[in-house]
């Protein structure tokens, strides 16, 4: 059974909507968990206006009858309360007002190659629905994925491990979940207080200097039971799947699985998790440098994904660029902008990784009603004699 995520809506459109369908029937949602994800996205030191504008919230409006999935295909609304300021440039229907063209794209934005390929003339037809006001539908279709995966035991989180030339320290080991507790507190969503003030200076300080930052953040997902994707075809493998999620989100130019380009580095012996038994425990690594996936598919350890994020390319001081009418030089458009956002893509980053494990689940288990899902994993893990961590 496939599970689709379906987004649609412009930044500064009346709205964004989402549609998620293939959940089974009978899965309780809360809508406090689905507006509390809503407000995460909106988290960070380094966003800009726009942030003091939008509340996000998602309303329901299919798919779900007093708080319980109905099997069919769920849609959520979240309105953009800006489009009250756009209201003649994004309106729907034509008007009767001159609405201006933009013609200066932005270096690193889909801008000119998008009107290149749909034979725009203005601009504003491109940005409007590649920017990443739209990961806003992602994160309400993420939040019932998380609770679907909730229900079976699985939980997904996120934080920052770096911004700009700011890093994390490395860690002595695994994180936890209860170490994730109070990590959208921090301003920049880091576990580590010491490197979380470096990263918010840094910030500061690129912001006076009309400058944006990118950074890496790292989503984990707990719980997992082995053997979700598969080793058998290339489209099946859930590390591809999860390193298109990932590479999806709007700026992200990379993704690493465990340790992933570290282990390039690294003789073998150091690079891969050796395995071990006991009565007590069943079988077991001591290490997690695969982040959770062999061959394709889970191995029942934390499953870690890294992605990385470029600077956002709108800046305060625009780059140079070419007007598409006249041709002459000029300085890229200038709109209203966040000088980093990393924080909030890890929130993203755990939709996405949220999405692709609850659809490796319908996949591998199916099920009409979540108790027939239940029943399914746990038929499934007692033949395999997993003992869940």
């Amino acid at each position: 059974m496939a599970l689709r995520l379906i987004t649609a809506g412009e930044s500064h459109g009346p709205g964004l909507t989402c549609v998620v369908e293939g959940l089974p029937a009978g899965l309780e949602l809360d809508p406090e968990a689905l507006n509390r994800d809503m407000a995460r996205r909106q988290l960070g030191h380094g966003r800009g206006g726009r942030m003091k504008i939008e509340r996000d919230r998602a309303e329901v409006t299919a798919g779900v009858r007093h708080g319980r999935t109905l099997g069919g295909p769920i849609a959520m609304r979240i309105d953009n309360r800006d489009f009250a300021n756009w209201e003649e440039r994004m309106n729907p229907w034509p008007v009767e007002a001159e609405v201006d063209e933009v013609h200066l794209p932005r270096p690193g934005h889909a801008d000119l190659v998008g009107t290149w390929k749909y034979a725009f003339t203005d601009v504003r037809d491109v940005l409007e629905r590649a920017s990443a006001r739209e990961t806003a539908a992602r994160v309400a279709g993420g939040a019932i994925a998380r609770a679907f995966l909730r229900a079976l035991g699985v939980e997904v989180r996120s934080h920052v491990v770096q911004i700009g030339t700011i890093h994390v320290p490395d860690r002595s080991g695994a994180l936890t979940v209860a170490d994730f507790d109070g990590v959208d507190d921090d301003p920049v969503r880091c576990l580590d207080p010491g490197a979380s003030r470096e990263m918010v200076e840094h910030i500061n300080v690129q912001r006076k200097a009309n400058e944006s930052l990118g950074g890496v953040f790292e989503v984990i997902a707990f719980g997992l039971t082995p053997g979700l994707g598969s080793h058998v075809s290339w489209e099946e493998r859930l590390d591809g799947r999860l390193a298109l999620a990932i590479c999806s989100i709007q700026a992200v130019k990379g993704c690493a699985l465990g340790d992933g380009f570290d282990l390039a580095e690294r003789p073998g012996s150091g690079a891969h998790d050796e395995i071990f038994h006991s009565e007590e425990r069943g079988f077991f690594r001591e290490t997690n440098r695969s982040g959770g996936l062999e061959g394709g598919m889970t191995t029942g350890e934390p499953l870690l994904v890294r992605g990385a994020m470029k600077p956002l390319p709108t800046l305060t001081q625009p780059l140079r660029s070419v007007d598409l009418v006249t041709r002459e030089p000029a300085q890229a458009l200038r709109e209203r902008t966040d000088s980093c956002t990393v924080p909030a893509a890890g929130v993203v980053g755990e939709a996405m990784v949220a999405h692709v494990l609850a659809g490796a689940y319908r996949q591998k288990f199916g099920g009409d009603s979540i108790d027939d899902v239940r029943q399914a994993v746990r038929a499934y893990e007692e033949r395999i004699g997993w003992q869940r961590r």
